[in-house]
């Protein structure tokens, strides 16, 4: 095996960091049926409401660079498990908590662990997996999390018929999960080693996430992409449901589909299909794709009067959504110098988590004093100078394609090129005639 080459992990692996990926998307909208119930048991407003959903996304964003530090430092094993521990009896802590404030700092604490759990479980699978099983591993990891985001708020439902209590017990899943970490991920994988990184090559310092943004603009171009698409994908969630209702459904079954089941089954076959697509598209072209799927989303949102067209946007939206995750994920590891991976890692994290939180802060005076409609269509015009500004996104194989290769070794990601003959020159030919036949 090639040095700093680290073995293809076993299927129990594959399946603990997979279903660790779930609880990042797990953290809010597993409470979110329950939410109503809450409100008016602790009798609260709605912003205080809107908090318990938000304040743990908040904490995700604050800690994720620490989150990517630690990787980097320690390996994945030892800060994963403590995140999936951690997790677990934050978000667990909710089945005995009685008061907004004690709540309040349970969520916290679930957003400090789930901040561990986003950035390592992520930097695992990209640490582990190269080339084609790279790509599979990022769709599939994409299915199980939009799974997990309409499976979990179901399991939740259910449970909220004991008391708002109950469904806060599913966060316990976290403990088991940090348990198996610690049993079955290898002991001392590291964060970055890359196949074209042996394990003597010195890492390039372990400065901060702010200095790292700084000496790598593409990386913070990319945080702003994932900033700009958790806040507008947020305008969706928060409001569609609102523009249901004026097209007269108020079941909260039908609700539940449009929300989370339909974008969740396109984001899902997205997820399925995204190894085979990458055999044939590039990175850029398949993030330009997911924003003019959000696009054509948000301008049905703005212009569909009926509740037969209006599925076309949850539908795209979990379309583009399953592209642009794994997309994004792979291309912020790109950009990540070497013994960085963890800490630009932890990056998107900060972006993704930071995005859901302030969205509602800036679309919702927007669409209160104007229209769902101005709402949208202003949407639909940041994903078009996104597309825009996407059309300027280099490839990050394109110079690896094109790079000739030392003899026994890859390219980057790990699979196999081959590299066109040169082309002899005019010394090539003089030096072949004068050689003897």
């Amino acid at each position: 095996m090639p040095v700093g080459v680290q073995p293809r992990p076993g299927r129990p692996v594959l399946v603990v960091l997979l279903l660790a990926s779930t609880l990042g998307v797990m953290g809010g909208a597993t409470i979110a049926p329950i939410i109503e119930v809450i409100r008016q048991d602790l009798a609260v407003g709605g912003t205080e409401a809107g908090l318990i959903l938000t304040s743990h996304s908040l904490a995700i964003a604050v800690l994720s660079p620490l989150a990517g530090r630690a990787a980097d430092r320690f390996g994945i094993r030892v800060p994963l498990a403590g995140g999936l521990v951690l997790y677990g009896v934050g978000g667990g802590a909710g089945m005995l908590t009685s008061t907004l404030p004690t709540l309040l700092a349970t969520r916290l604490v679930l957003g400090a662990g789930a901040a561990a759990v986003f950035t390592c479980s992520t930097v695992a699978m990209l640490a582990l997996y190269q080339g084609p099983d790279r790509d599979r591993v990022m769709g599939w990891r994409t299915t199980a999390v939009t799974v997990g985001g309409f499976a979990y708020p179901l399991a939740a439902g259910v449970l909220g018929h004991v008391s708002w209590h109950a469904p806060f017990a599913i966060y316990l899943v976290g403990v088991p999960l940090g348990v198996a970490t610690l049993l079955i991920i290898p002991a001392g994988t590291a964060a970055s080693i890359r196949p074209d990184q042996g394990a003597g090559s010195s890492p390039t310092g372990r400065r901060g996430a702010v200095r790292l943004l700084r000496d790598r603009p593409l990386l913070l171009g990319l945080c702003g992409i994932w900033v700009a698409t958790a806040g507008l994908m947020m305008v969706l969630a928060v409001f569609l449901p609102r523009r249901l209702d004026q097209l007269g459904i108020q079941d909260t079954v039908l609700v539940a589909v449009y929300s989370m089941v339909v974008s969740g089954a396109a984001a899902s076959l997205a997820g399925l299909a995204y190894a085979r697509l990458r055999t044939r598209l590039s990175y850029p072209a398949l993030l330009r794709g997911a924003v003019l799927c959000w696009t054509a989303a948000f301008v049905a949102f703005a212009v569909a009067d009926h509740p037969v067209p209006l599925l076309l946007v949850p539908a795209l939206t979990g379309l583009g959504s399953g592209l642009a995750m794994p997309t994004l994920t792979v291309l912020i590891d790109h950009t990540a110098p070497p013994g960085r991976r963890g800490t630009a890692t932890s990056l998107q994290g900060s972006a993704l988590f930071g995005g859901q939180f302030v969205s509602p802060l800036v679309f919702g005076p927007l669409i209160e004093a104007t229209s769902i409609t101005v709402g949208a269509l202003t949407a639909a015009a940041g994903t078009t100078l996104m597309f825009i500004a996407l059309l300027r996104l280099p490839d990050p194989e394109w110079p690896a394609s094109r790079r000739p290769a030392a003899p026994g070794d890859g390219p980057p990601d790990g699979t196999a090129r081959r590299t066109p003959p040169p082309v002899p020159g005019p010394r090539d030919s003089a030096a072949r005639d004068a050689s003897p036949s």
